[in-house]
């Protein structure tokens, strides 16, 4: 973990909040010029705090008005099959987020899907291009909360 200074924790803040910020406007809400502001963030961004800047969008008006959380229970835990594992499941576009986990299950995928048969597919496929000992699905009724932006403390320690 790097120590980041105060002024790096408001840049990262208000990049994670908005990343279509100009320079000027970033660098004016966390007290610097245009010039060390945008040199903090090419560092930032070096350094790999910083992974990306993209565009958010609202999945329900892209026609993926389905969240299910997807519990996979591994048949082995050998390092050929987690490799497998790893390229099915970044090579389903379906699959938003993949997360190995301790306890009970193995891994906790995220997918976006349209409706049920557009599920079934999923499931198919990802079940067909890997040997699982067990999925569990959960689907999502609302979404209360969400966001992108991690809890940086901005405050002077």
């Amino acid at each position: 973990m790097l120590d980041l200074d105060l002024i790096d924790r408001k840049i990262v803040a208000e990049l994670m909040q908005d990343a279509t910020l100009p320079i000027a406007q970033i660098a004016e809400k966390v007290g610097l010029s245009q010039t060390p502001c945008w040199k903090r963030i090419q560092k930032l961004e070096a350094q790999g705090v910083l992974t990306r800047r993209v565009a958010l969008a609202d999945p329900g008006k892209l026609g993926l008005g389905i969240t299910v959380f997807v519990e996979i229970e591994a048949p082995d835990h050998s390092s050929e099959w987690r490799a497998a594992f790893a390229r099915v499941v970044t090579a389903l576009p379906e699959i938003m987020e993949t997360w190995r986990m301790a306890g009970r299950m193995d891994y906790m995928l995220r997918v976006a899907v349209a409706d049920m048969p557009d599920f079934d597919r999923f499931y198919k496929r990802l079940t067909d291009a890997v040997p699982i000992k067990n999925v569990t699905s959960h689907f999502s009724m609302e979404r209360l909360h969400y966001t992108t932006a991690y809890p940086v403390d901005t405050r002077n320690r």
